[in-house]
C-alpha cells in the first residue's frame, strides 16, 4: 500500500485478561485518531481454531461457516452488541473462537464504525475447515 514506507506505524498490544467489552470500549477512544486521518487496521480472524485445522478441507466446517455468517450478518446490521458478546452465539462460537486473541482486533475495528457508514467485504473465504479469512473495510 505504501511502497516508500513513509508513514508512521505502530502496533497495539491486547490485554487478553480483559473481557471483549473492555476492548470494544477502549477502541472507541481511538476515534479521535481516525478523525485525524489515521489509518487503523485490525488483523485477525473471525474463525480461528488451529486445533481443528484440516488442510485437506477446501472450505469451512459447518460450525465455522455458521459462525462466520452470523458475524457477517451482524456486521451488515451494525449489531455490535452481538459481535462483542460472541460467546452467546451458540456452540459454533466456542469452536470458532477457542481463544480470542485473533478475534479481538475485530472489536477494535468495529468500535470505530459510525452509524450508516459503508462496510464492504473482501476475501470472504473459509479455509482448512476451521479458519475464516473474511475481511472488511469500513468507510470509503
Amino acid at each position: 500500500m505504501f511502497p516508500k514506507a513513509d508513514i508512521p506505524t505502530f502496533q497495539l498490544s491486547l490485554d487478553y485478561t480483559q473481557p471483549p467489552s473492555y476492548h470494544y470500549e477502549l477502541a472507541k477512544e481511538l476515534q479521535l485518531l481516525r478523525k485525524k486521518g489515521v489509518l487503523i487496521i485490525g488483523s485477525g480472524n473471525i474463525v480461528h481454531n488451529l486445533r481443528m485445522v484440516n488442510f485437506d478441507e477446501p472450505g469451512g466446517f459447518d460450525w465455522a461457516v455458521e459462525f462466520d455468517t452470523k458475524i457477517k450478518n451482524a456486521l451488515e446490521e451494525g449489531d455490535h452488541k452481538s459481535i462483542v458478546g460472541y460467546e452467546q452465539l451458540g456452540a459454533a462460537s466456542r469452536l470458532a473462537v477457542p481463544t480470542n486473541e485473533h478475534y479481538l482486533p475485530l472489536l477494535y475495528a468495529i468500535a470505530l464504525q459510525q452509524k450508516n457508514e459503508n462496510l464492504s467485504f473482501f476475501n470472504a473465504k473459509n479455509l482448512a475447515g476451521s479458519i475464516s479469512m473474511r475481511s472488511f473495510i469500513i468507510g470509503s
